[in-house]
């Protein structure tokens, strides 16, 4: 049992139209989650209580109810601030794809060295491998040549 709640929730929309809303967002599972918190605090939960029951913690339960009370349903929509910007600009980005074109046999090392040296940035082989990904690029390990097979060896094999 918790102290005695200082900061009433405001009833922003009914409970039906409370409950509808939590039914046709059952795919979006945060604003779901805020929701279910919603609806414990209206039917009579504490901040704390209604936290605990949608496995938050009890500050998040106060931010929640803050933005409710001050937007309503629009201030349980997550705000995403887009991360942090990439370090390659989208120029470099088309030129790097470019020079990348010329040739089809790059490994990632030899692209994350490429970048060094032309950007003066370096990049973890992971992220190497997630920057040609969104260029459209596909990479696989090399196929290994037998120094022994001969030129012809598709016609010697036809031969036979």
């Amino acid at each position: 049992m918790g102290r005695r709640e200082t900061i009433p929730i405001v009833r922003k929309m009914t409970v039906e139209e409370l409950e509808s809303r939590i039914k046709t967002l059952e795919k979006s599972t945060r604003v779901l989650k805020r929701l279910y918190f919603i609806r414990h605090r209206y039917e009579g939960n504490s901040v704390e209580e209604a936290s605990e029951k949608v496995g938050v913690y009890k500050m998040m339960g106060y931010q929640w109810q803050n933005r409710w009370n001050e937007d309503g349903y629009e201030g349980l929509i997550p705000r995403f601030a887009g991360g942090k910007p990439t370090r390659l600009s989208h120029e470099s980005i088309d030129q790097l794809k470019g020079i990348l074109k010329e040739r089809d046999d790059w490994t990632t090392e030899d692209v994350q060295d490429l970048i060094e040296k032309k950007y003066h940035i370096r990049f973890s082989l992971k992220h190497i491998r997630t920057i040609l990904r969104k260029m459209g690029m596909h990479y696989s390990k090399p196929y290994q040549h037998d120094y022994r097979r001969p030129n012809n060896a598709e016609e010697i094999l036809k031969k036979t």
